[in-house]
């Protein structure tokens, strides 16, 4: 089990920073990572000896349905279960906040992974910068 710290807003953004750029920005090559919900948005990183080793953030839409995304794993520690676990973590989290579904912007890759914790695609393919995505819905 990963030692999670969550933070809101850009509070001890540090570790998130460096997570996300490693694999947004260095690997996958995206231009606009951080954005203005960065400075709203709840943040959970993920430690294996105080190392960030994954990250995600989620927030609220004002509809009371919240959002996850930015979810990442740093390349070494990918298929021990992690993006899973930071997952449930956020789901966990924002049903403490009285969230009653959830959405998530899935890189179609990726897709499969979400359907097994039980997310539904909604809507049609779409490019985010030069990567396809697809809407994911969750009932939590």
């Amino acid at each position: 089990m990963t030692n999670f710290k969550i933070t809101k807003g850009k509070n001890d953004f540090k570790d998130i920073e460096f997570v996300r750029k490693t694999i947004f920005i260095d690997e996958q090559k995206f231009i606009d990572e951080f954005d203005e919900i960065d400075s709203t948005a709840y943040h959970v990183a993920g430690y294996e000896n105080n190392k960030p080793i994954v990250c995600a953030r989620f927030f609220c839409d004002g509809n009371n349905e919240y959002h996850i995304g930015r979810i990442a794993v740093l390349k070494e520690f990918r298929g021990k279960g992690l993006g899973s676990e930071i997952v449930k973590f956020c789901e966990n989290e924002i049903k403490k906040l009285g969230g009653k579904s959830v959405s998530l912007s899935a890189q179609v890759r990726a897709s499969d992974f979400y359907k097994k914790m039980n997310y539904n695609t909604t809507g049609e393919v779409y490019m985010d910068e030069h990567v396809e995505h697809i809407k994911m819905t969750k009932e939590l």
